[in-house]
């Protein structure tokens, strides 16, 4: 299967720094993509893993719009255990991006390489649920995370896969 050309299908665009597929959907679809932290320019890419599926992109996107990063930033500071996940999620991030980075430092001069999830510069402030749902995915133990994916409506489809569809890409 050519994950590649899928998640172009999924994401309607060739993938930027894509490195490798690192959870699939329960129909067998790339759900999480694991980028490299700088793309073919060198400019940095600070999004390490990043959702593609879909459904659940369109799922996180309505709890952002509902107030979700408010809501679950403030719980990050007024919960210790969210706190303290939250904390370790962001020292496991920083390690992750140097092993995947290599020798490789880019146009930043490996600055990037020390951002948060999501490319946070402060990790109290929750940037993007996308992708603290995909950090929980693919790294499992991440507890904030887990909590957001668990406060998201129906994360896969009840139905069917989303991207069945994109599949004959893969095959091609």
């Amino acid at each position: 299967m050519d994950d590649r050309a899928i998640v172009a299908g999924q994401l309607g665009r060739t993938p930027r720094a894509f490195g490798r597929v690192a959870v699939r959907c329960p129909h067998g679809l790339p759900a999480v993509t694991e980028q490299v932290p700088y793309g073919p320019d060198g400019g940095p890419f600070p999004t390490t893993y990043y959702l593609t599926c879909p459904h659940l992109v369109a799922a996180v996107a309505r709890l952002e719009a509902e107030g979700g990063v408010e809501r679950w930033s403030a719980a990050a500071t007024e919960d210790d255990a969210l706190a303290a996940s939250l904390t370790r999620a962001t020292e496991e991030q920083r390690r992750v991006r140097h092993e995947l980075a290599g020798a490789v430092r880019g146009t930043d001069d490996g600055a990037s390489l020390d951002s948060g999830i999501g490319g946070s510069r402060s990790p109290t402030h929750l940037k993007c649920l996308h992708a603290h749902v995909a950090f929980a995915l693919a790294r499992p133990g991440y507890e904030l995370g887990r909590q957001i994916l668990d406060d998201v409506v129906e994360p896969w489809p009840s139905d069917g896969c989303c991207s069945a569809d994109l599949r004959a890409l893969g095959t091609r």
